[in-house]
């Protein structure tokens, strides 16, 4: 079984050394079969439409403002881009203003969005609870407020006031993560989670899949890597290194809140004369950017990424502010998780299931 130690990491680059297995070579196999059956089915991509089929018409004249944690997170900045193209189609102004990833940046884009008095604003990646006082400005404005990766869970939120959170539900991404590691290493694993535990949502998927993980004795939590955003070009490569020489040949596999640590883990991993396919096989859980796409597709030192819908989810925020505009309760989608590896993705850039699109045009009459 995993130590307690590694349970429970430590907040920095971490030290921790790894548990033993108890299983030997057999690693789990009932834990193993059932992620293989998890992952098969997360691999699957004849997904359809199974979002929202009417709702309000499109309303006119609106103005979104999306405040963006950072626009070097390859995540919220596909969602602004999904935002734009959804706002374009409905016949809204978008603005994006970029909080440039820091405490201080964050508060002030948000007071920036605030005092333009915009019809809603987006809170795109950040705590809310970072921004206590422009969420309350905010709410007293009467702005509607819509979260992507704002809060742990999908939907409407009471504390902080949020119409809706859009994202895909963060325990299933975290559980498929796991799951893969499981899988693909046959129940005998060497771990290192990175993570940004700056980040409540980032914290709270990380903490799930290292969960996941010890569900299976044969898998090994080597590292806990708490690594901000914001600081990952610098950081990562560092920390990757040391943990190269550390560890060796036992780390065998890698799970990431984010797949741009992989980008920034790639110049290290090079360095250290590791193949691009690994190991260690590295899989992203989120966001699944078009550069996560091309370094699985390729075979360079990411093998699997757990996608966001970006493009879809910022349609859906576009449609969620257009119920809120027109008094109407949130749809209550969540996506579907989804694993795409260089097998499954034909090539693409992203994923999204099909016929969001044509959906929401019909119901915006558009």
């Amino acid at each position: 079984m995993l130590t307690t130690a590694a349970l429970t990491g430590c907040e920095r680059g971490s030290s921790q050394g790894p548990g033993e297995s108890s299983t030997g070579p057999s690693g789990c196999p009932a834990v193993q079969a059932e992620a293989e059956a998890a992952v098969a089915r997360a691999e699957r991509t004849d997904v359809p439409w199974n979002g929202p089929a009417d709702g309000p018409r499109a309303v006119p004249g609106k103005t979104l403002v999306y405040v963006a944690q950072t626009m070097t997170n390859p995540g919220v900045a596909g969602v602004a881009q999904g935002v734009r193209e959804a706002a374009r189609v409905i016949g809204w102004d978008v603005r994006v203003i970029d909080g440039g990833g820091t405490p201080a940046g964050i508060q002030a884009a948000l007071s920036e969005a605030v005092a333009l008095a915009p019809s809603g604003i987006v809170i795109g990646g950040f705590d809310p609870g970072s921004t206590a006082q422009q969420v309350a400005r905010a709410t007293a404005a009467r702005i509607p407020l819509i979260g992507w990766h704002a809060v742990a869970s999908p939907g409407p939120s009471a504390r902080p006031r949020l119409y809706t959170n859009v994202t895909t539900d963060v325990d299933d991404v975290a559980a498929v993560s796991a799951q893969w590691v499981i899988a693909r290493s046959r129940g005998n694993a060497g771990v290192v989670v990175f993570t940004d535990a700056s980040i409540p949502f980032a914290r709270h998927k990380s903490d799930l899949i290292r969960k996941g993980l010890a569900a299976c004795a044969g898998v090994r939590l080597l590292a806990y890597e708490n690594i901000p955003i914001p600081d990952a070009s610098t950081r990562t490569p560092r920390e990757v290194s040391f943990l190269l020489s550390r560890l060796g040949s036992r780390w065998t596999h890698s799970v990431a809140i984010n797949d741009l640590y992989f980008a920034d883990a790639a110049p290290a991993f090079r360095a250290a004369g590791k193949k691009g396919s690994g190991p260690p096989f590295n899989i992203g859980a989120g966001d699944g950017d078009p550069s996560a796409f091309q370094r699985v597709n390729s075979g360079q030192y990411q093998a699997a990424t757990v996608p966001e819908p970006l493009s879809l989810q910022g349609w859906q925020i576009t449609d969620e502010f257009n119920r809120a505009f027109s008094g109407r309760p949130p749809s209550g989608y969540v996506a579907p998780v989804h694993v795409s590896t260089a097998d499954n993705s034909a090539g693409a850039g992203s994923w999204n299931p099909s016929g969001y699109r044509e959906a929401y045009r019909r119901i915006w009459g558009r």
